[in-house]
């Protein structure tokens, strides 16, 4: 199911947001569809996570002709250890220090309280070991800023998921259908 977004708005978006590598996300979605996952800040447990998890699917994701790219808080440099460590140093990857895309409307990516936080789901992915495998970071970019993920196709948003908490674990091969 299509999201409903102005045309033109996404478009001119995708045109002017550029990779770490030089590309449009316009480019990228013309070339084949992508799946863009918006991370938390490199500190979190559940960014890590979810680095790990698209890695795991890369392949799976790729016989579909879906490529990864992602968008992280971070500068390059910062990001570009953790990409390294999961396998993915050749992914397309648009550094959003001041998270101008995360509350683009055509994005509007929502902002954590304290509140989200304390949620049992959140506790619940620690004690599952989580924070066990992924540890807890450096906390250098904005913490309280929500992932998501954006399955774009033939210039439009086709799927989407938004985070209900940080730690939701999203399926991304079922988004890339």
């Amino acid at each position: 199911m299509a999201v409903k977004s102005d045309p033109a708005a996404l478009i001119a978006l995708f045109g002017e947001t550029r990779t770490e590598s030089g590309r449009t996300l316009l480019e990228l979605v013309d070339e084949r569809p992508v799946l863009l996952v918006f991370l938390r800040h490199f500190g979190c447990t559940f960014c890590r996570q979810a680095i790990d998890d698209v890695s795991q699917v890369r392949g799976k994701l790729a016989e579909r002709g879906v490529q990864v790219a992602f968008v992280h808080l971070g500068s390059p440099e910062r990001a570009k250890p953790y990409f390294d460590y999961y396998k993915l140093a050749d992914v397309e990857r648009v550094s959003d220090p001041d998270a101008s895309l995360y509350r683009n409307p055509v994005f509007a990516l929502a902002r954590v309280s304290l509140f989200q936080i304390l949620r049992p789901a959140v506790w619940i992915g620690w004690l599952r070991g989580a924070i066990f495998k992924y540890r807890i970071g450096l906390l250098k970019e904005d913490i309280q800023q929500m992932p998501g993920v954006f399955f774009l196709k033939n210039r439009a948003i086709a799927s989407v998921f938004r985070h209900r908490t940080i730690a939701d674990r999203p399926d991304y091969l079922g988004l890339a259908r």
